[in-house]
């Protein structure tokens, strides 16, 4: 049987960390990292999920700073509000909750998120240095760097390894397929368009499965002993729950953890990970300040 990765109990730990590098920051240089997260509308999803962030910077010791804009903003003036956060010194980091409303280019706020405050890891000049031999970026997106940390923090060794990612979409699986480059792995990516993924997937010593489809990855797809990290978060139909649905990753759970010989679960793998990254990314965005 696969040994489960605790992903709770992993974030968990990184959080009374940072939470620690928090206070000290405080006591010998009076900065207290602060982390603006910007909100558009009221998507009860989004609201949710900002609603999380803003609860776990106050566990850390984080200083949130909560905007909150009307869905009719104008793009021109979501503009302004960033530039208004990339000047303000007190603010480390900003996080713009996605999707926007359909009027407003995407694209065009994330490029105006100043890079040293890019704490989503998303900026153009964030992911070209990722993807650059030699190069370092100023934050690597919260998800896959989370994706390498459970693999680091259960002992799974990347260097010399197979790993296949499986999806190419720019939050998960291309920064995590650069990630695994960088870490010396040989990396095959997986998606709609590839025959026969199976295949590929098999030779895999790690899977990092970012697709979408639930229950796709079969225990017949993976390599006996392979570490698999299922980033896949997928409602399905279930009427023994009072929701009527249930959550399952992209992998099949029940298959897998006969084969595996590392397996995240879902809900509480990789989603606790993303959170703590994102402080992790904000206090070491206050930290470079002080170099600086």
């Amino acid at each position: 049987m696969a040994q489960i990765i605790d992903g709770k109990a992993i974030a968990a730990e990184i959080r009374r960390e940072i939470a620690a590098e928090v206070a000290e920051l405080s006591s010998a240089h009076n900065i207290v990292p602060g982390l603006a997260v910007v909100i558009v509308g009221s998507r009860k999803d989004s609201q949710t999920y900002v609603l999380m962030k803003r609860k776990a910077c106050a566990e850390a010791g984080i200083r949130s700073v909560d905007v909150d804009l009307p869905e009719d903003i104008s793009e021109a003036a979501l503009v302004a509000e960033v530039h208004r956060l990339n000047a303000d010194p007190s603010v480390h980091g900003i996080l713009v909750q996605l999707p926007l409303p359909k009027h407003i280019n995407e694209e065009n706020i994330l490029n105006e998120i100043s890079i040293e405050k890019d704490v989503d890891g998303f900026h153009p000049l964030n992911i070209g240095k990722l993807a650059m031999k030699g190069r370092d970026p100023l934050f690597l997106p919260c998800t896959p760097k989370g994706c390498m940390e459970l693999l680091s923090r259960s002992g799974v060794t990347v260097k010399g390894k197979n790993a296949v990612v499986v999806g190419r979409s720019n939050i998960v699986g291309l920064p995590v397929s650069l990630l695994l480059l960088k870490a010396d792995a040989t990396v095959s990516i997986v998606h709609s368009r590839t025959p026969n993924p199976e295949v590929i997937v098999r030779q895999a010593d790690i899977i990092i499965a970012a697709a979408g489809q639930a229950m796709m990855i079969k225990g017949d797809w993976i390599k006996p002993g392979a570490a698999v990290i299922d980033v896949g978060t997928n409602s399905i139909d279930d009427p023994t729950r009072k929701s009527g649905y249930r959550l399952v990753g992209d992998v099949d759970f029940t298959e897998a953890s006969k084969v595996a010989g590392h397996l995240t679960p879902v809900p509480g793998g990789v989603g606790p990970m993303t959170v703590a990254m994102l402080l992790k990314n904000t206090v070491d965005g206050a930290k470079r300040g002080i170099v600086s």
